[in-house]
């Protein structure tokens, strides 16, 4: 394993949560080739190395050969895609429903399969749990759910709302991501399945593809690069951006020790402006001496991206379980600059 994967992984584990809930269980996890499906599928591969814990770790994913190749014989492999009745014989007793685009590129280019993975998807993967024991079901959704604040509205709070049109085609994201949510209460209240939702602050880290349009992956490919910095808007758009390492231990947090149904997860301290985000790439490698430099479109219509420009999720809930960031905005994008070299990407 990837010498930063294997200290992510072992500082997550090191957290006092109750993992022998998962002792002997059968988890499946959707999207387990993607960055978030696959920090989790690897948390539980290592606990099953290090302290034996006989789990069944089923990853769902469309195509096995970007599982990696060291966990291969780890996990068994459903092969196919979550839109479609899952084809398993086994009865999951945590299911973990990750899979889902996040790349604005696919979401210009494909909002139906963007909306279907979140909503047929979610559908799939809730009767995956109902048939199974329901201990636990978590769905990864997003801070995109709240949209653009209204006035004078700075910071969400998981019971609090802004604006999204939903007769914008960008919406299929958001949109989908809210109608799962509905869904995942009403099988709660319906047939009494644990379900949990996260809702995902902008999150970064290895397992990221430097290609999938999001600002972040555009950056740190300039900076693997030795080039300079390229933003295509002013770069006024605040968001907050959070560790992948960090993120999947709050998931953690949230599928064994939660009492709510919904927790946001931020790390409010890496809250920055684009710009900002850019300059903190650089200034993180000052020896590349890497500049700014703005490259606005004339025309940024159905480009991909999301369209809010302000929303800052607070994170008091997940902290009052006893979460916490472990690495701060520059340490994180250290982390996953020198993972993407190493892997020569």
């Amino acid at each position: 394993m990837n010498e930063i994967l294997r200290e992510d992984i072992d500082n997550i584990l090191n957290e006092r949560l109750d993992w022998e809930k998962l002792k002997d269980s059968n988890v499946l996890i959707t999207g387990a080739s993607g960055m978030v499906g696959g920090y989790m599928m690897r948390t539980l591969c290592r606990l099953n190395e290090t302290q034996n814990y006989g789990i069944s770790i089923y990853a769902l994913v469309r195509h096995p050969e970007k599982i990696p190749y060291d966990l291969r014989t780890s996990v068994n492999v459903i092969q196919q895609s979550v839109i479609d009745t899952i084809d398993s014989e086994a009865n999951f007793d945590f299911v973990i429903h990750a899979a889902s685009p996040a790349s604005p590129l696919i979401m210009k280019d494909d909002p139906v399969g963007t909306i279907t993975a979140n909503t047929i998807g979610t559908y799939n993967t809730l009767e995956a749990a109902r048939k199974g024991s329901g201990k636990g079901y978590l769905f990864i959704s997003s801070r995109e759910i709240y949209g653009q604040p209204y006035e004078n509205q700075r910071v969400f709070s998981e019971d609090t709302y802004g604006f999204v049109d939903p007769l914008s085609v960008r919406s299929c994201y958001p949109e989908g991501k809210k109608a799962a949510e509905t869904m995942c209460v009403c099988y709660k209240e319906q047939y009494g399945i644990n379900v949990k939702i996260a809702r995902l602050a902008h999150t970064f880290g290895p397992g990221m593809s430097v290609n999938d349009g999001r600002v972040q992956a555009d950056f740190l490919r300039n900076v693997i690069n030795n080039h300079d910095i390229v933003l295509k808007s002013d770069g006024s758009a605040v968001r907050t951006y959070t560790y992948i390492a960090d993120a999947v231990l709050a998931l953690f947090y949230i599928l064994l020790k939660s009492d709510e149904v919904v927790y946001n997860i931020s790390s409010e301290e890496s809250t920055v402006s684009i710009r900002e985000l850019a300059e903190a790439m650089a200034g993180a490698y000052p020896e590349r001496n890497l500049k700014l430099v703005f490259d606005i479109p004339e025309d940024t219509r159905n480009q991909g991206t999301a369209p809010f420009t302000m929303g800052i999720l607070s994170s008091d809930r997940i902290k009052a379980l006893g979460w916490k960031p472990m690495y701060t905005l520059e340490e994180g994008i250290r982390r996953t600059v020198r993972y993407l070299e190493s892997e020569g990407q």
